[in-house]
């Protein structure tokens, strides 16, 4: 589990997230046991991550010259990234639906109609479509409070939010630069709505 001074930023905005409960009389997998547990699209996908990451990183020192091959190559990147969202968007996940409120490098927040027991171990599949992460990992329960509501004729939900127990180096960095990108995102927008 991460502790407090792993801790990374949260941002406000939506996503899929499947919750499966995980038996606690069973340990948890060590983190080359999940990298198996992933189907094979949801590895494709990561694995794809990974190999453009590198690569821009690389590209990020060609001189002024290659900017019309790195714009190319965006834009073949790009193409993926669509095809990639249609796999997402056909993958059957394990356990039940929920939308995600926040995520970070280190925890997630959702909202839910019943209470979740504060403890409880939970295998969590993440679907951020518009960044193009989809991963597995495990996760725990850290709190689940009831949102005060000034509004009473609206149904109240619980607020859960569950720490990352058991995720890939490489999953945590996707969902921190997801996070970033979001950000930016959203920044540049209340920009231009200004």
């Amino acid at each position: 589990m991460l502790n407090d001074s792993t801790a990374y930023f949260s941002i406000n905005h939506a996503f899929d997230v499947y919750l499966q409960a995980w038996d606690s009389g069973q340990p948890l997998p060590s983190v080359e046991q999940l990298s198996f547990m992933l189907p094979p699209s949801l590895q494709l996908i990561s694995d794809i991550k990974v190999l453009e990451s590198d690569c821009l990183l690389q590209l990020r020192h060609l001189d002024d010259d290659a900017k019309t091959v790195v714009e190319f190559l965006k834009l073949q990147s790009r193409k993926i990234d669509m095809v990639l969202q249609h796999v997402i968007g056909k993958e059957e996940y394990e356990g039940d639906y929920y939308i995600g409120s926040h995520f970070g490098g280190s925890s997630i927040r959702l909202t839910t109609n019943e209470a979740i027991t504060v403890g409880s171990q939970f295998k969590v599949s993440l679907n951020i479509k518009e960044e193009l992460v989809a991963l597995i990992c495990f996760a725990t329960v850290q709190s689940c409070s009831l949102p005060t509501n000034e509004a009473e004729e609206t149904p109240q939900s619980f607020s859960i939010e569950l720490a990352f127990s058991v995720i890939q180096d490489a999953d945590v960095e996707q969902l921190v630069k997801a996070s970033l990108s979001l950000q930016q995102k959203q920044l540049k927008l209340r920009k231009i709505a200004l």
